[in-house]
């Protein structure tokens, strides 16, 4: 599905909800990520309980989104299907969130570096791990990895060294 087909979907999907959208901004990050940025009047439905409702209507968006590829995949003959992610975003609650876990990142990774040790972050969801990773995936005395299970999976930042 291409960004228009998306951002119909995304329209009518939260339409359907009784919700009025004024605003729908598409843009993509220096990653391979493409962000739906909603303005709503109503927010509070989608980001009520720490934006369950908004992760709800991600899910499914992403769900149909891989069934309509699926389906569209025989029809594909050249082979260079390229997969990227997509994150809906309402009245910017996603982008706080986001760089309110880079701030996490950017301040455990210091700390990493002063104490020459590794540091434990708080457990995190995957989406949230993911963001600590790509964040630090560019320095060159820092090491990221994932530990531990289900709900308690949280981010280790090593410190390796001065290259």
């Amino acid at each position: 599905m291409n960004k228009e087909e998306v951002q119909n979907l995304i329209k009518e999907l939260v339409e359907k909800l009784t919700i009025t959208i004024n605003t729908i901004q598409v843009t993509e990050d220096k990653g391979n990520t493409t962000w739906f940025s909603l303005e709503v009047n109503e927010p509070h439905f989608f980001l009520n309980k720490e934006g369950e409702a908004l992760h709800a209507l991600s899910h499914v968006v992403r769900r149909i989104i891989e069934n309509k590829d699926m389906a569209g995949v025989q029809e594909e003959s050249d082979g260079e299907k390229k997969k990227g992610s997509i994150l809906i975003d309402i009245n910017d609650f996603q982008k706080k969130r986001v760089e309110a876990i880079r701030a996490i990142a950017h301040m455990m990774g210091e700390r990493a570096r002063y104490f020459k040790s590794n540091i434990e972050v708080d457990p995190m969801s995957a989406f949230e791990r993911r963001i600590v990773h790509e964040f630090l995936a560019d320095t060159v005395d820092l090491k990221t990895e994932s530990a531990g299970f289900g709900p308690s999976r949280r981010v280790v930042i090593k410190y390796i060294g001065e290259i």
